[in-house]
């Protein structure tokens, strides 16, 4: 396992700033558009049943995404906050360091891959991720 040192923090301090800033400015922008766009009186104005399930999905599809942008800006800022506090880089259920590839790979990651194994199976209710048939 390859350890954290002060320039990887501090290049992860930077990539973190620029993704959070980057969800900012798409998180206002998608705010902005939903005034100039109104799916609701889009679907009211459509004239079968067929055009107003599509503006419905395309309007789930826009708020799904806003949520996902404004969790994923939820988990930088936490990120950020394990920087200022020096935590980060370590498991936050084992206090283990956790592996720098997977925070290349993911900056935001709280957990060591084994501890997130475990949190999700513990999520799914013990069940196997294996899609069955």
């Amino acid at each position: 396992m390859v350890r954290l040192t002060e320039q990887d923090v501090q290049r992860f301090q930077r990539l973190l700033a620029k993704r959070r800033e980057e969800l900012r400015w798409l998180i206002h922008d998608a705010l902005i558009e939903s005034r100039h766009t109104d799916y609701i009186e889009l679907a009211g104005a459509v004239h079968d049943s067929g055009e107003e399930a599509v503006a419905n999905l395309l309007s789930e599809m826009d708020l799904s995404q806003l949520g996902r942008e404004v969790e994923e800006i939820g988990d930088v800022e936490t990120a950020l906050e394990r920087i200022k506090h020096g935590s980060f880089g370590k498991c936050t259920d084992c206090g283990d360091t956790i592996d720098r590839e997977r925070l290349a790979a993911y900056p935001v990651a709280k957990r060591c891959i084994a501890c997130q194994q475990r949190y999700e199976t513990t999520k799914r209710g013990g069940r196997d991720a294996t899609p069955s048939l």
